[in-house]
């Protein structure tokens, strides 16, 4: 088990239980006592929890998004996959509309190098972005959010407005056949269901722990997704819900 493997276990059991046991841990990941101080030394220094004697308490608020950078840690494989997968579906000389989240930056990665017109929502991709020589980068404007650096507000579904995309590759934090497409910020939220409605194709691309969760904010119900890109960890059950609303999954 490596560090992001761990730092996985760590995170899921804090979100879980609200607090976590050196020695428990140390059995769980088999990894030594020292390794996994050093791991929730690191976890405290993200504000993810407060050390404590034999162990650390949970400062990730429940109903909360995780912080980007234990998100970034997390099923890296699996985002890159689906993102190189999103890039498939998309056709030189698009006009493409990039959500924020650490697996919509995979695809941002695939298509700096692409002959395609890209808007990212998030200012890491648009550095992403920026380092391909062929993609046409344009910006929305709006207000950043600390830590994620994605743009939400008003001036952000402004640019969106005056825009008509191809496609738009959106993610988001829970999806179910029943409850639909969520997030957690309510900002958030309202660019999703912009960029649904600038769009004459919708991506969702989120890997398949975001498969039957149900966050706070809904941004649709999910008849208006278009194609679901997820990887193959998908719950056969959760997939056929969704297929069964008419949405092509692809499992990758």
């Amino acid at each position: 088990m490596d560090s992001a493997e761990r730092m996985d276990v760590i995170v899921a059991r804090l979100r879980s239980e609200g607090e976590v046991g050196v020695v428990e841990l140390a059995e769980l990941t088999g990894h030594s006592e020292m390794t996994i101080r050093r791991d929730l030394g690191h976890l405290s220094g993200q504000g993810v929890l407060r050390r404590v004697r034999g162990g650390a308490v949970s400062l990730l608020p429940r109903g909360q998004e995780p912080p980007y950078a234990i998100r970034e840690r997390q099923a890296v494989d699996a985002k890159k996959r689906i993102g190189e997968a999103v890039g498939g579906l998309v056709g030189d000389g698009q006009a493409v509309l990039l959500d924020s989240g650490t697996t919509v930056l995979e695809a941002a990665r695939e298509l700096a190098g692409r002959h395609v017109t890209v808007m990212p929502l998030s200012l890491r991709g648009a550095a992403a972005l920026s380092e391909g020589r062929t993609a046409k980068l344009l910006m929305a404007g709006g207000e950043v959010r600390p830590g994620e650096l994605s743009l939400i507000g008003p001036l952000a579904e402004a640019s969106l407005g005056a825009v008509r995309f191809d496609t738009a590759v959106l993610g988001c934090c829970g999806l179910s056949a029943a409850d639909g497409v969520t997030a957690y910020d309510l900002g958030d939220v309202a660019i999703k269901r912009a960029a649904m409605r600038s769009a004459q194709r919708v991506v969702l691309a989120v890997d398949s722990t975001k498969l039957g969760q149900v966050a706070m904010g809904h941004v649709g119900p999910v008849s208006e997704i278009d194609i679901l890109v997820t990887d193959t960890d998908a719950p056969d059950d959760d997939v056929a819900g969704i297929r069964a609303a008419g949405v092509t999954v692809h499992r990758v």
